[in-house]
This record gives C-alpha cells, structure tokens and sequence, in this order.
C-alpha cells in the first residue's frame, strides 16, 4: 500500500516583490529533494503558495517543512 500526503503552506498578505524574493531564495533548496518528495511554489494574489508532497518518508516531509520555513524566515527578516 502506498501513502501519499500533501501539505500546504501560504504566506498571507505579501507583497509580489517580497514573494518573487523569497521564491528566487528557495530556489537552491528546491533542488536535489529525497525520492518521492516534492515542493512547488507558486504566487496566487497576494499570497505565497507552498504545495509539498511526499509517497515515502513522512519524517523526510516534516523536516523539509521545517528547513524551508527557516529559510523563508531567514529571507523574509533579510529582505525588510
């Protein structure tokens, strides 16, 4: 049996230039992700849309989680 889950992650009320910053900042991290893990970041209105996805290892999707929300906060704190 596989398990799939899916996460999403908004940034609320953001900027298009704060949110084009942070996703260019991401860009490295989004690279090289664990088999069956995925991230797509997207700009819907005013929001900063993350979509994670993981078929394997939940304990690999809930530290990715946690490593890319540092990071947008490392970026968010830099850019202001």
């Amino acid at each position: 049996m596989s398990l799939t889950c899916q996460m999403e992650i908004s940034l609320n009320n953001i900027s298009k230039e704060k949110a084009e910053t942070v996703k260019k900042a991401l860009e490295p991290d989004n690279v090289d992700f664990p088999e069956g893990l995925s991230l797509f970041v997207e700009n819907i209105d005013n929001k900063l849309v993350f979509n994670f996805q993981s078929e394997k290892n939940m304990k690999h999707l809930i530290g990715t989680v946690d490593e890319i929300l540092e990071h947008i906060q490392v970026a968010l704190k830099v850019i202001e």
